[in-house]
């Protein structure tokens, strides 16, 4: 039976008591006072009678008000309009998006913010150039390195390079560690500029504490990066003083700073010590490697395994330097008899390996030939027993069969005249002497009376060859012998000519000298530097010269040692100095000291400190600044002091020819500042004849400029 108040099913109870639950939720959890309670006071639900469709009239419209009570457009849906919570079925459960279901849309998704990395550049900088110094440190090419850092660009990050060069060095061997001071060198204002060295330094400095945790001599090393960049001028030496007032004096920077200051910088001859600490350019000297080699034949012979033996060749990294395995060996053949059995199958083992090159094995074997006569001083037999061990190396294969024949004919070519070779045993002996001595005058008298003068160039050969294979000491001594000798008895000539026979024979030097072309390099650039040579004499040495021999290439590494900043003062101290570098400071002193004379200075204490000079080969210098010196001053007073000092015999009659000679051949250029110059100098020349002060081989010259004069006046 229908009622007027009609019905509903229990489904539709069931749903319309879960909606209510739902929607009185949510409103308990809005703020007070918005909307009215009970939920539906304003709202009445009525549902249609029995029997009556729903969309008779007298069912009742869902009306929704505002809190204004002004009436409100019902949105489509029941949705609600602007300002209400969504239909009444509405939840704040969020969606589920099911990527299984076959109607997903992945526009649907909800945005995601990805994050993308961002690329530091010096990030990206301190790892390329990791790349670039383990490749220099694998290859050695500066040029290599300079070129890639240059492309690299990035020229303000430069001082991160000095520190990740030097930190990676630090924990490597002294090879590496001399690289990387070469390479700063190098790259010093080129590439990376002063400033940037020094802030370079600066902050390994302040990583000194980090650096000190990974590598347990941190400061010894940092504290001797510091010193060899001072001695190689990238650093100034202010740079110690500066840094310190930026370190904590409790910090390893501090204690680095101190350490190069007293253990390397304020030790005697500290420029040497720096520079040969890491084993200097070579890395390993001439006298090392005869050493390793004398040492592994010597257990050889104890052990007899070839195999070690063999190994221990390979080791030293110097198969150009083989030949000097071969002459070894076979010279301790001789000595100990019992072992020649074993040094043979060395010796074809080696060969056989490819280990010694024939080349390398004809070479020992000749240089052992030329020795025979030293050699059978202490081994009489030795010339019979390299005769005897010659056809035993062909027979077995590992001595080319033509060395035999040839070393017939060119000891038959290279039969030297008897004159030739007295000179050459003469001076060898006089060139030891000095070396003991340090006696320049008396090897000077020694030559002398020698009385070959021809033969000069051959002794400027033998004195660098000696000088080659000694040490720094005596290599110093031959440059100041050369500059004295040029002065004295040498002509440019003589020079040139002697430099040209060293060259020639460059590649025969450098079997013996594992350096011998950046030595030589360096004598010549040295000779340069001392006014021995001018620049137009490598042109002249080089034309002289096959292309591209080894002696050509020295000419052009002497060119571009000279070419160099601070050439001058690198050079002068590229043996550690000694005499040598005071040869340029000598310059100064004299001037000083004529200057203190001439200001009024007393006669016997100018004296003196030329005698303290301690050069008297370098008179000459005296002569020709005092002579300047009196013509700019047109004070004559500077002719009394040189008489002194030649009535004295302080100043030889041949230095005194010398400076005004010096004097002759400047004339040009010292008119240009004292116009009245020749006619000044006319008058010293006729003042030092009188006096007995020059040759009368220069009173000729001297006629012939003043009668020139006079005729041009």
């Amino acid at each position: 039976m229908a009622t007027s108040e009609g019905f509903l099913t229990d489904e539709q109870r069931e749903m319309l008591k879960t909606a209510s639950q739902n929607a009185e939720n949510l409103l308990s959890s809005s703020p007070k006072g918005l909307f009215p309670s009970p939920l539906f006071s304003d709202h009445h639900l009525k549902v249609p009678a029995a029997g009556k469709s729903g969309t008779a009239g007298n069912a009742v419209r869902h009306v929704r008000r505002s809190h204004s009570g002004k009436h409100v457009r019902v949105k489509k849906d029941g949705g609600g309009g602007k300002g209400t919570w969504g239909k009444l079925l509405d939840t704040d459960v969020e969606s589920h998006i099911d990527r299984n279901d076959p109607n997903y849309d992945s526009g649907e998704e909800p945005y995601q913010l990805v994050g993308a990395t961002i690329s530091d550049p010096l990030d990206d900088y301190k790892k390329a150039v990791v790349s670039i110094i383990e490749e220099y440190f694998s290859t050695g090419d500066v040029e290599v390195a300079a070129s890639d850092l240059r492309e690299l660009g990035s020229s303000n990050y430069h001082l991160y390079f000095i520190k990740r060069l030097v930190s990676m060095a630090m924990d490597r061997h002294d090879k590496e560690k001399e690289m990387a001071s070469v390479l700063l060198s190098a790259l010093y204002a080129d590439v990376i500029s002063p400033s940037q060295i020094r802030d370079g330094f600066v902050i390994l400095l302040e990583s000194a504490d980090d650096l000190a945790v990974d590598i347990l001599d941190a400061v010894d090393i940092l504290a001797l990066f510091v010193a060899r960049a001072v001695v190689d001028d990238i650093l100034p030496p202010a740079f110690l003083t500066r840094a310190k007032k930026a370190l904590p004096e409790s910090s390893k920077g501090f204690q680095v700073l101190q350490t190069t200051e007293k253990n390397y910088l304020s030790a005697p001859h500290h420029a040497e010590l720096v520079e040969r600490r890491w084993g200097g350019s070579t890395h390993i000297t001439v006298e090392e490697v005869k050493k390793k080699i004398a040492d592994l034949l010597r257990e050889y012979v104890e052990s007899g395994d070839a195999v070690e033996a063999c190994r221990c060749i390979r080791e030293l990294g110097v198969s150009f330097f083989h030949h000097e395995v071969v002459k070894r060996a076979l010279v301790l053949a001789m000595e100990i008899r019992t072992a020649e059995p074993l040094i043979l199958k060395l010796l074809k083992e080696a060969s056989e390996e490819g280990l010694i090159s024939s080349s390398q094995m004809a070479k020992g074997f000749a240089r052992l030939e030329e020795s025979l006569d030293d050699l059978a001083l202490d081994i009489p037999s030795a010339k019979s027993l390299f005769q005897s061990l010659v056809p035993k190396a062909i027979s077995e294969g590992w001595l080319d069969a033509s060395f035999m024949k040839s070393s017939g004919e060119d000891g038959q070519a290279q039969a030297e005249d008897e004159k030739v070779k007295r000179f050459k045993e003469e001076v060898v002996t006089i060139i030891h002497e000095y070396f003991l001595s340090d006696d320049i005058p008396e090897l000077i008298r020694s030559l002398e009376d020698l009385g070959m003068p021809e033969f000069n160039p051959i002794f400027l050969k033998k004195l660098i060859t000696l000088a080659m294979d000694r040490k720094n000491r005596e290599k110093e001594m031959a440059s100041v012998l050369l500059s004295a000798l040029h002065i004295e008895i040498f002509s440019t000539e003589d020079i040139v000519n002697g430099f040209i026979m060293l060259l020639e024979s460059a590649e025969d030097t450098a079997l013996d000298i594992l350096d011998a072309s950046n030595e030589l390099a360096l004598f010549l650039a040295r000779a340069v530097i001392d006014d021995v040579l001018v620049p137009l004499n490598l042109e002249e040495i080089g034309s002289k010269l096959q292309p591209n021999c080894s002696g050509s290439e020295t000419v052009r590494m002497a060119r571009s040692l000279i070419a160099a900043r601070h050439a001058g003062e690198r050079l002068l101290r590229c043996w550690g100095g000694g005499t040598g570098w005071a040869v340029e400071d000598a310059k100064d002193k004299i001037l000083k000291l004529l200057e203190e004379y001439e200001s009024g200075g007393v006669l016997g204490e100018a004296c003196q400190c030329i005698r303290d000079l301690g050069m008297p080969f370098f008179n000459h210098e005296v002569v020709k600044k005092a002579l300047v010196m009196a013509m700019e001053k047109k004070n004559d007073r500077m002719l009394d002091l040189l008489q002194v000092c030649f009535n004295e015999g302080l100043i030889t009659i041949n230095q005194m020819t010398k400076g005004f000679t010096r004097i002759k051949d400047g004339m040009d250029d010292l008119a240009l500042d004292i116009p009245n110059a020749e006619e000044k100098f006319n008058f010293y020349v006729e003042y030092a004849q009188k006096k007995g002060w020059l040759l009368a081989s220069f009173g000729s010259s001297v006629g012939d400029g003043s009668s020139k004069a006079v005729a041009a006046t």
